[in-house]
């Protein structure tokens, strides 16, 4: 896997594949959300059966005290991948679909950290957190600062907008989430530039589980929302119109929705357009700024039929335009 995403001719390969094969209306950039942590010497590698580990987990004060920002110069392979896909994108003199950069968040990327691999609760990160607050803001910080630098080298390079992953955000408790990721994310926001070469960079900030702080992250600073399965689409949007943040939305088709049926596939997407086509505006000024970007609510299992997914994305395009001529 590290193979594929620090060689820039492969991962321009694999960002470009799935728009060769369905009706995607952008790209976005082939990599891992740990190449951060990597970058700052923690050891990155990848086991067949158990994903990524490091070899030097923060566990300690002395471990935290010793931790700096990303040196932008260990992830030059990033931003030549993210080069050369705008080039490849270029067909006819025109360029084919926007290319969207990433990384993951700073809360997401100290899960890992701290823990040293995946885990199903980041027991040590929490305990960290709970017990020393002041050295998981300190990783937090120096974090945030990170992930800047790293999309900020994205956007020189040529990605077009920016998404922040917040993957494990929404384990947090209600004041916490708020108090370390979302804050951490709208340092990162603060820190970015919102326009290059004359257009407009848009920031998509998704958490995990986030639905329930849907108007928190409202003023994070963010131009869309991603949402997962769990938060209804229309429901969302409604309640960011009564709260006068009239954001563009993302997501939410649940990945597992994809091994049912075709036909059961295409019926859930209808369902999810049919929505939010209905959805009320309460006011139309107001709702003329807001958008949707559909999208699985998080992302696609490696056992998916890619079969199932051309009767998803063939689907969300033919009925949009249905809705739309209605």
């Amino acid at each position: 896997f590290l193979g594929l995403a620090k060689n820039p001719a492969y991962a321009t390969e694999v960002t470009l594949q799935p728009l060769d094969r369905y009706p995607l209306d952008a790209a976005i950039l082939f990599s891992d959300i740990l190449t951060i942590p990597d970058a700052m010497g923690l050891g990155l590698k990848f086991t067949a059966g158990e994903g990524p580990s490091f070899d030097l987990p923060l566990r300690t004060e002395e471990a935290v005290k010793k931790l700096r920002v990303a040196d932008m110069g260990q992830l030059k392979y990033v931003f030549d991948a993210v080069s050369e896909i705008r080039k490849a994108l270029i067909q006819d003199g025109k360029q084919r679909v926007p290319l969207i950069g990433f990384s993951g968040s700073p809360w997401t990327l100290a899960c890992y950290m701290v823990d040293g691999s995946s885990a199903d609760d980041f027991r040590h990160a929490k305990t960290m957190m709970f017990s020393r607050p002041d050295l998981m803001q300190q990783i937090l910080d120096i974090n945030a600062q990170s992930v800047a630098d790293y999309l900020i080298e994205q956007v020189k390079a040529g990605a077009q907008a920016l998404m922040i992953f917040d993957t494990w955000g929404g384990m947090l408790p209600d004041g916490w989430y708020q108090k370390m990721s979302l804050a951490s994310m709208q340092k990162v926001i603060a820190l970015l530039p919102r326009e290059h070469d004359g257009r407009k960079i848009p920031v998509i900030m998704f958490t995990k589980g986030g639905g329930i702080w849907l108007e928190d992250i409202a003023h994070s600073g963010a131009d869309v929302i991603g949402l997962d399965w769990t938060a209804s689409v229309a429901k969302s949007r409604k309640r960011l119109l009564l709260n006068k943040t009239p954001l563009a939305l993302q997501g939410n088709f649940d990945p597992l929705a994809l091994f049912a049926k075709p036909e059961q596939i295409q019926s859930e997407a209808k369902r999810i357009l049919d929505e939010l086509a209905i959805a009320p505006s309460l006011d139309s000024g107001l709702h003329a700024l807001d958008g949707h970007v559909f999208n699985l609510g998080h992302g696609i299992s490696q056992f998916t039929n890619p079969e199932h997914v051309t009767a998803l994305t063939e689907t969300v395009v033919s009925h949009s335009k249905t809705l739309r001529n209605q």
